[in-house]
């Protein structure tokens, strides 16, 4: 099996923007209509810059597969937007590496709660993020691709409560 690097990088790096198409076209396959960046809630590029917030991306013998967001504010909320894995890197728990990547930047900038939306059609991120400690909350935004809406506490130090 290939080693799976995951690293921090710039939200706006040939890469990242390479991924964030590659979710965006997906996401637009997931509901049927083309996914439309600007009507979206897309979070300012320097609320995923440390040390507000961290973008990641994750690579495979170099060529990026996978990435995720995590939008801060200076406040012990964060939110994580555009997680992604590439169709050739799936059923190898990249997803689930990089939510817990996610999670472990967050508490180190003190962050003790972190929330996301997504859309009905992505079950299996839904499966995973029950399946990962997240609960399901009223909406917390007016996000027009969300259906879902997900919460995760945590102490700054120690794991999810």
């Amino acid at each position: 099996m290939e080693e799976i690097a995951i690293a921090h990088e710039d939200p706006e790096s040939a890469d990242a923007v390479w991924c964030l198409a590659q979710y965006y076209a997906l996401l637009s396959a997931s509901i049927g209509e083309p996914f439309d960046v600007g009507r979206s809630r897309d979070p300012d590029r320097d609320a995923l810059r440390p040390p507000l917030g961290a973008f990641l991306i994750a690579r495979m013998e170099g060529q990026a597969i996978g990435c995720c967001g995590l939008k801060g504010d200076g406040s012990p909320d964060g939110e994580i937007k555009r997680l992604w894995v590439a169709e050739t890197a799936r059923g190898r728990g990249l997803a689930t590496r990089l939510m817990r990547e996610v999670e472990t930047r967050a508490r180190s900038l003190g962050m003790t709660r972190l929330r996301l939306d997504t859309n009905r059609t992505l079950t299996a991120a839904i499966a995973m993020y029950h399946r990962l400690g997240w609960i399901e909350i009223p909406a917390f935004n007016d996000e027009p691709y969300a259906h879902h809406w997900f919460e995760k506490r945590f102490d700054s130090v120690n794991t999810a409560k």
